[in-house]
């Protein structure tokens, strides 16, 4: 069964999740057009406001998935390593501590969720592969960037992908936001017509959340405040200077 929708917005922080399996029940258009209307008043870097969005669903997103799949058989190696094939790299390399064991310790828990053993390349391919279906979701988002853009334009675009999910979660629905789907930039740019003077930065599932499925039963472990937060209320010495 579906979640209800949340009643305000720090519920919707909240109650958000990476949710991998969905119920195969259609979205309106009109309630994505909501979702996107909503989410096009986050705020961006001298209101450039530089994201696109691709709504795929029915026998477009279910030919671009089988173009993909396609493709995934042929070229194995696109999915080696931490990193997307081509246009942008997502993790640094090689990925330090703290990241790298927060990144390890999600991956775990997901496929202990799916019952795949550690070291079974093949069942956690197949898992992965669950990536380039929107794990079932009816409806995909493809997120893309003018290619002459800076990093504080990837910032803004990263606020109007939380603006998305927040909203989402309003009407009831549910998202995953996908880096996976840049791995296959150039499939995606042919099957939507995305222009080569954009980058397909990512994707993102979006439906209704089966909540019966145990992958959704996985919470992504947060920090406490302490470890990242710093509250700073009197002026810090400066070098050279003398604390009495």
């Amino acid at each position: 069964m579906p979640r209800h929708p949340s009643p305000n917005a720090l519920a919707a922080l909240l109650e958000r999740q990476s949710i991998r399996a969905f119920q195969p029940e259609q979205v309106s258009r009109h309630t994505i057009e909501q979702i996107l209307d909503a989410a096009r008043y986050a705020p961006s870097g001298t209101n450039t406001q530089p994201w696109h969005v691709i709504v795929v669903s029915g026998a477009a997103k279910t030919r671009l998935c089988e173009h993909v799949a396609q493709v995934r058989r042929a070229e194995p190696e696109r999915e080696a390593g931490a990193n997307v094939a081509g246009e942008y790299r997502y993790y640094s390399d090689p990925m330090t501590e703290p990241y790298l064991s927060r990144r390890r310790r999600v991956g775990w828990d997901m496929y202990r969720s799916l019952g795949i053993a550690k070291g079974d390349r093949a069942a956690s391919r197949d898992a992965a592969g669950r990536n380039y279906r929107f794990f079932d979701a009816p409806v995909g988002l493809i997120f893309t960037l003018e290619r002459v853009l800076e990093k504080g334009s990837w910032i803004d675009l990263g606020i109007f992908l939380q603006s998305v999910m927040i909203a989402a979660r309003h009407y009831g629905l549910d998202t995953c936001a996908q880096g996976a789907w840049a791995r296959y930039h150039d499939i995606v740019r042919k099957e939507l017509a995305i222009p080569d003077g954009h980058v397909v930065v990512c994707g993102m599932a979006l439906g209704y959340a089966d909540m019966h499925a145990p992958v959704n039963t996985i919470r992504a472990q947060r920090e406490p405040l302490d470890t990242f937060a710093r509250f700073v209320d009197q002026p810090l010495a400066t070098k050279g200077s003398t604390v009495a």
